[in-house]
């Protein structure tokens, strides 16, 4: 199996868009859609020996590469779980691909 097919595979989505991890960012969508949603864990609190997310900021994002970063940034919220972050991430970008 070649490594693109191995990717494919083992991608996560949920709710009908990948979502990709990179360390606290969670980036959820497709760059080849118009909106994409950078998902932040800004604080963590242990509970056993697992971290868990008490902070994220969530923004809905352009993926205009000719666009400034802060310029892409068309609606920002914090949640206090990561449940309540995806959760209002894949209304918010349902609506914002489904518009016009």
């Amino acid at each position: 199996m070649s490594t693109s097919v191995t990717e494919t595979v083992n991608a996560l989505e949920y709710k009908g868009h990948p979502l990709r991890r990179k360390d606290n960012l969670i980036y959820y969508g497709s760059m080849s859609d118009k909106y994409i949603i950078m998902l932040q864990v800004t604080e963590t609190k242990k509970v056993k020996d697992m971290d868990v997310a008490t902070k994220v900021v969530v923004q809905l994002q352009l993926t205009d590469p000719n666009l400034k970063s802060r310029d892409r940034v068309v609606k920002k919220s914090e949640k206090n779980s990561l449940y309540s972050a995806i959760d209002v991430a894949a209304v918010w970008l349902d609506r914002a691909l489904n518009s016009k």
